[in-house]
Formats: C-alpha cells, structure tokens, sequence
C-alpha cells in the first residue's frame, strides 16, 4: 500500500511537515511541486480595432 508523506526538501535536506515515516529502508517517488505557478497572461486585443464591435442582434 502507498502512503504519502508531506515533506519541504532545502538545500539536500528533507524537513518532514506532519508525521515522519516509521521505516528503515524504503523505496520513494519523489514529486516536486513548484512554489507559486507564473500567473496566465490575459490577451487583449490590439488597439487598432478597439471600439469597433457592433451588435448584429439581441443578446439573450
């Protein structure tokens, strides 16, 4: 069975969040989970048609 374990690894040092596994020898997966993502870029439009939408019908 697979249990998962919080850890914050600094410098080749694992520092354990919670409980800290009770086992001598194990074999690990190791995922690494970026601190804080690049936000998304919003795209804008380009100014040269800025103002230039028209309404065709009615909008429900």
């Amino acid at each position: 069975m697979l249990k998962s374990y919080e850890a914050i690894y600094k410098n080749g040092q694992v520092t354990w969040v919670s409980e800290q596994p009770q086992v001598n020898t194990a074999r690990v997966i190791v995922t690494f989970i970026e601190e804080s993502l690049p936000a998304k870029k919003r795209r804008t439009p380009p100014a040269s048609i800025a103002g230039k939408g028209k309404t065709l019908g009615d909008i429900f």
